[in-house]
């Protein structure tokens, strides 16, 4: 994955609690789409179209597509680092993530999603972004 043509970056911490992890306090591989959730937001609010804001300019932007290569585990109280990289958004919003150790910046976990935009009013799939996300990412890009 390679992130250095990233169009912005985020970055989050996350200790990783004890409700996450299965009983041999390693994280139970179900959790990571939550914690690119939050490196996602605050991405998303970057540019200030976060999912309150999608949903008031009349869009939803569901994930279609999510891949996630565990390259070793989180465990419990670990403090881990999530980057999130904006890679395209012409036609949808693909963003690359990185979990890394955050006391050691070793690679834990890639990933990616995609998320394409909904019209909510008539559920219809858009075929390229709608100028609302363009506005958005032109005062910061």
């Amino acid at each position: 994955m390679n992130n250095k043509n990233a169009l912005l970056v985020s970055s989050v911490e996350i200790e990783i609690p004890f409700h996450d992890c299965d009983p041999m306090n390693i994280v139970w591989h179900g959790n990571y789409a939550r914690y690119l959730e939050v490196a996602r937001c605050e991405l998303l609010r970057q540019f200030d179209y976060d999912y309150l804001q999608m949903r008031e300019s009349g869009y939803a932007w569901p994930i279609v597509d999510m891949r996630i290569k565990y390259i070793d585990s989180a465990l419990f109280t670990q403090r881990i680092r999530v980057e999130a990289y904006l890679k395209e958004y012409e036609q949808r919003l693909k963003i690359d993530y990185v979990i890394f150790d955050a006391a050691t910046n070793k690679r834990l976990t890639k990933a990616y999603t995609v998320q394409v935009a909904v019209a909510q009013e008539s559920g219809e799939m858009q075929y390229v972004s709608p100028p609302i996300l363009m506005q958005k990412l032109a005062k910061v890009l």
